[in-house]
């Protein structure tokens, strides 16, 4: 097998892999949770007030004023462009928004990002200590954050950089294998590979003609990878199961992976949330991995490799085997320092990155916060694998806009819940806090940072509902309902371990849903809310079939997509849609590419606003203040964007939408 055809092969496999379930809890059905343990919601669903959250959060931690007392109270969205039709061609090779829109390429993998850096090679040449200066490969999660005294002509983008790509190298990896059947990589291709993980912080501004263009150089211009130095702070710094033959004290960890989804603080910095961390790393004892959970639980590799990339055989960092011979067993407890969400100061390039570890640790998408008038701030993450769970931390202190330096440490104390769904269309957030039934030292739970560690397994002891992928977050910023995106469940169904139930309703879920909730009194802080399901993703069912008769039929009223992901409420109440599915697949030929959708809550109607080229995900979404000029990411095109040509290396590249009047996107 050639080089190229190991790594096709490994990236048909990367997403069955990422999505495999490791979830061995007895957490099967809504009907088996023990009633004794319910909570009815009493009395009516209170005004949640507040004030409109800060110029940079928008909706991504907003707390705007007006909501009466049901799912449809929100105020109707202005929903005015002319949906564009599905992109059925599999040669389809740009991206299609709706008349009176442009949308351009603007920021593409290997552009250059810090002071220095060379221009990117369309034949794959730059060195990893290029890669490092330049944009990373698979952009994802963004954000973007005005500058104070120009908010809609000037201001920082800061984009993650999911995973790499075969095209990161000429004629993609060099794989071979040692004697002892191992895959072995040559360092310089790790090294490039890891340089083309993280961030991107990439400072923006409109010039005289009001074109947006990026600033380079800039002060503000910064690139993080899987290499950069970071903190650990929290019940779980210096706990010794973050404690390495690196890293004695377990505070210091280099780097960040596969950062996917993201959140904002009220006090302006950027979350990253590390999704599939899991697969870069292999522990090769057998027995070992079996009884440690902070391994087997996550699904870390337990053969001769990591699941893709085998970082393993060049960086010792990668390689969890345990060594007796090496304080701290050597590097067994590596990956108990990834899955955090990371905290990152898009205005400060000297700020160090902390990894805030009393958020607990999972495969987590996303990080989205929701603030209440008395300051009570909640964080809102999906765990994106099969059959898990849906989380909510809550802060011990309060959000005080007049202290900001307080503000910096509300992210070391709080609690964390899980979320359990009801059949009854209630549901409630149970604490994972050491010392709770499930949780104590007779469970297996030595403290609250193992806790914290081992999320997964505190949340499978409480009784948590397992999930069809929980993905994105989104709050409304009218109204504080959150809604979470379910990607799809094949083992829905199929596999005893996840029957059906009414939060995932549907066998072998390939198209996914979208549900949403009201916490009681509209306060984050409440363990009690009310949910129902938004929508189910899936083709249209013709007159007297639904989709309780086909599984490909699903609810919703107006343009159909499958898979939704990204999701994002924008300032004026509309909810925006983006889809991650195999197009290639034939139980998706209808879907055609994948797309960005808007959704109007109030009624749910759907309406297509934007195809992507062949084989893309499209993800990430962010815009100015006033709406008028909007970002998407185009991830892994799979032909030649955005040079559309046929033939030119494709680049996952941040796109630039606009509206010809000059108005707000969407309208």
């Amino acid at each position: 097998m050639t080089n190229q055809s190991i790594l096709i092969q490994r990236a048909d496999q990367a997403r069955d892999v990422d999505d495999t379930p490791v979830n061995s809890s007895d957490n099967r059905n809504l009907n088996q949770v023990s009633h004794a343990r319910r909570r009815v919601l009493k009395g009516g669903l209170g005004l949640l007030a507040g004030p409109f959250a800060a110029s940079t959060l928008l909706s991504a931690c907003a707390s705007r004023e007006g909501a009466p007392a049901a799912f449809r109270d929100s105020p109707r969205p202005a929903i005015g462009f002319k949906p564009v039709p599905v992109a059925s061609d599999p040669g389809y090779d740009r991206v299609d928004v709706p008349e009176g829109y442009t949308a351009r390429p603007f920021f593409s993998w290997g552009d250059p990002v810090e002071s220095g850096a060379p221009e990117w090679r369309p034949d794959a040449q730059n060195t990893w200590t290029e890669q490092a200066l330049q944009s990373g490969q698979n952009h994802d999660g963004m954000h973007f954050f005005p500058f104070p005294d120009a908010p809609n002509e000037r201001g920082l983008l800061v984009i993650n950089h999911e995973y790499i790509n075969a095209t990161i190298h000429p004629d993609g990896p060099t794989v071979t294998d040692d004697e002892q059947g191992r895959r072995v990589r040559p360092l310089d291709e790790v090294r490039k590979e890891q340089a083309g993980h993280g961030l991107s912080i990439i400072e923006l501004r409109k010039d005289p003609r009001g074109d947006w263009q990026r600033v380079y150089p800039s002060r503000y211009n910064r690139r993080l990878t899987a290499y950069t130095p970071m903190t650990l702070s929290g019940p779980c710094a210096g706990a010794e199961a973050m404690k390495t033959v690196d890293d004695p004290q377990g505070r210091d960890v280099l780097g960040t992976l596969n950062n996917c989804s993201m959140g904002v603080t009220p006090w302006g910095t950027y979350l990253i949330a590390e999704e599939n961390w899991k697969n870069y790393f292999v522990n090769r004892d057998t027995t070992d991995h079996a009884e440690r959970r902070e391994h087997h639980r996550y699904g870390i590799a337990a053969g001769a490799n990591s699941h893709y990339n085998y970082w393993e055989s060049a960086d010792p960092r990668f390689d969890a085997t345990p060594r007796a011979d090496q304080p701290h067993g050597g590097y067994v407890n590596e990956p108990n320092r990834f899955g955090w969400v990371v905290e990152v100061d898009p205005f400060d390039p000297d700020a160090k990155p902390v990894k805030r570890t009393a958020f607990g640790r999972i495969v987590r998408e996303g990080c989205t916060c929701v603030q209440h008038s008395d300051g009570t701030l909640a964080f809102y993450s999906g765990d994106d694998t099969r059959g898990e769970y849906v989380y909510k931390f809550v802060p011990e202190g309060r959000f005080d806009p007049r202290n900001p330096k307080a503000n910096r440490d509300l992210l070391d104390k709080g609690r964390v819940y899980v979320a359990v769904y009801h059949d009854d269309g209630t549901g409630e957030w149970r604490p994972l806090v050491w010392g709770e039934p499930g949780l104590t030292a007779a469970d297996g739970f030595r403290d609250q940072a193992d806790v914290l560690i081992n999320l997964r397994s505190a949340a499978d002891a409480v009784g948590a509902t397992p999930m069809d992928r929980p993905e994105w977050v989104a709050v409304n910023p009218f109204t504080r309902d959150g809604y979470v995106t379910l990607t799809n469940n094949t083992d829905r169904g199929v596999d005893p371990d996840q029957p059906v139930d009414a939060a995932n309703p549907r066998p072998e879920n390939h198209h996914g849903q979208i549900l949403r909730w009201r916490e009681e009194n509209r306060h984050p802080a409440a363990t009690a809310f009310r949910w129902e399901l938004f929508l189910l993703a899936g083709e249209q069912p013709p007159a007297g079939e639904s989709w309780k008769t086909d599984h490909q039929y699903g609810t919703i009223d107006g343009d159909i997509f499958a898979s939704p992901d990204g999701l994002w409420f924008d300032p004026e109440g509309r909810l925006w849609i983006q889809t991650d599915f195999s197009d290639g697949k034939s139980v998706y030929d209808a879907m055609g590419t994948n797309q960005m959708l808007c959704a109007d809550p109030v009624t749910r109607k759907v309406r297509r606003f934007l195809t992507g080229p062949s084989g893309c995900e499209i993800t990430g979404i962010t815009a100015t203040p006033d709406g008028t000029a909007m970002w998407i990411n185009v991830q892994h095109p799979g032909i030649s964007y955005p040079a559309s040509d046929g033939k030119t290396r494709p680049r996952s590249t941040t796109v630039l939408i606009t509206k010809n009047d000059g108005g707000v996107i969407g309208t």
